[in-house]
């Protein structure tokens, strides 16, 4: 496939997992990102990545990346079995012809971002290492998890200032972020100065926007009891797209763009995958259509 910027969607990782993506492969899906939560949940890699590879067959849509959300620099129960899911997955990669892992970094919880930083170097030291040993790439989501700067849980990973803490703690070329702007508009952020100054260290995007309500803004704030912000499918928020596209060719990214669903509050429940098909189409528009080779 010709196309250096792919345009797919997210899909849980599971014993359905190559089921689903058989059934949403026909609307025109260029990649999928496995995802998982906390755990993989005893699934057998192997057999899922047999059975990726076969629904696939035939296309020329990929595995994009392999992903566990969860807070791995914890050292209860489950961030133990994040930390293990991690390197499950890297040492599995290449069973689903991909380079890519992603998730959350983890937090030490209620605990300002600085305070997270040795462990973070001590959890992601070796992963990374792990990681490149088998031409794998680490990235990091950018949701900030209702944390901020002070106090929360689950990923440091959210602003600026924490991926200079984070890269400079780990100068790694396989360790990077897997964006998206919605993240950034909810906190009333302008994504685009962020993407075009972090642009070489972006190896994924989430298809997630966001809908500013200025008016609530204005009146009640970012704090009160009125909601001001939502999570959007891309093509029904204010981002636009071709811009994004555009900063992302010129910053010579290659790689997906996997529609993050779930979350639009219109788009959902039984418009779900009417929602997200509109984006993928959105989306495939805003990179220029498909890629056409020039003349000789």
């Amino acid at each position: 496939m010709a196309e250096k910027i792919r345009i797919g969607t997210l899909v849980p990782g599971g014993a359905k997992t190559a089921n689903y993506i058989k059934q949403i492969l026909p609307h025109g899906f260029e990649s999928f990102s496995i995802t998982f939560w906390q755990t993989l949940g005893g699934c057998d890699l192997k057999k899922l990545a047999a059975d990726c590879k076969e629904v696939l067959a035939g296309s020329d849509a990929v595995i994009s990346s392999i992903t566990v959300f969860g807070n791995p620099l914890m050292d209860d129960d489950k961030g133990k079995e994040t930390r293990e899911g991690w390197k499950k997955l890297i040492d599995a990669a290449n069973l689903f012809g991909c380079d890519l892992v992603t998730g959350f970094t983890g937090r030490i919880i209620d605990k300002p971002i600085p305070d997270s930083m040795p462990k973070y170097a001590k959890v992601y030291g070796p992963l990374a290492k792990r990681a490149a040993d088998k031409g794998v790439r680490l990235a990091f989501e950018n949701c900030d998890m209702g944390g901020n700067w002070r106090k929360g849980d689950w990923n440091i990973a959210h602003n600026p200032a924490a991926w200079e803490l984070m890269f400079n703690a780990i100068p790694s070329d396989n360790i990077g972020l897997q964006w998206e702007p919605c993240h950034q508009m909810v906190n009333l952020i302008d994504p685009m100065p962020q993407l075009r100054a972090w642009v070489k260290k972006m190896f994924a995007l989430h298809g997630k926007d966001a809908t500013i309500l200025w008016d609530v803004v204005k009146q009640h704030g970012i704090g009160g009891s009125h909601q001001f912000a939502f999570h959007r499918t891309p093509g029904f928020g204010d981002s636009n797209w071709t811009d994004i596209i555009s900063e992302l060719r010129r910053g010579g990214f290659v790689g997906s763009i996997d529609i993050e669903g779930w979350h639009d509050p219109v788009y959902r429940g039984e418009l779900e995958m009417t929602g997200q098909v509109y984006g993928l189409n959105y989306l495939k528009r805003c990179r220029g259509g498909s890629f056409v080779p020039n003349p000789e």
